[in-house]
């Protein structure tokens, strides 16, 4: 099995590629845990409930036309289409695309220290199913 070092993924939000704006990228998908044990049973019993997914993402703030800002500002409240591919090349079994809408759900404009560079920290809620695209 090959390993894959993450330097060159491809990542899109409202179809404007970022990739090179963003230093992180975290896709968790978890579904609650829902009981089913009845009378008669020797052990729990489960099934898995809803899902309830979401995308962390770690931004270079660049206020630019086109970029960071001037994408992210405007969506504020809003659900967006997201796509991410571990290598941004064309999709395959070995470069699966992941695709979802994301509810923007929180910002951070300007937040840094001196001397740092400007970053923006978000993790938003997904909004229905995640898809996993192989061809």
């Amino acid at each position: 099995m090959a390993r894959l070092v993450f330097t060159n993924p491809s990542i899109t939000i409202n179809s404007v590629d970022l990739t090179d704006r963003i230093a992180q990228v975290s896709i968790d998908m978890s579904f609650a845990e829902v009981e089913t044990t009845a009378f008669g049973d020797s052990a729990v019993t489960r099934v898995a409930g809803l899902g309830d997914h979401s995308v962390s993402l770690s931004f270079h703030q660049d206020f630019a036309s086109g970029e960071v800002e001037a994408t992210i500002y405007p969506l504020l409240g809003t659900t967006t289409a997201v796509i991410v591919k571990p290598v941004n090349t064309t999709t395959s079994t070995d470069n699966p695309s992941y695709s979802f809408n994301a509810l923007v759900t929180e910002w951070t404009p300007v937040s840094g220290n001196v001397g740092e560079l400007l970053t923006a920290d978000v993790t938003w809620p997904i909004s229905g199913l995640v898809n996993k695209t192989t061809s």
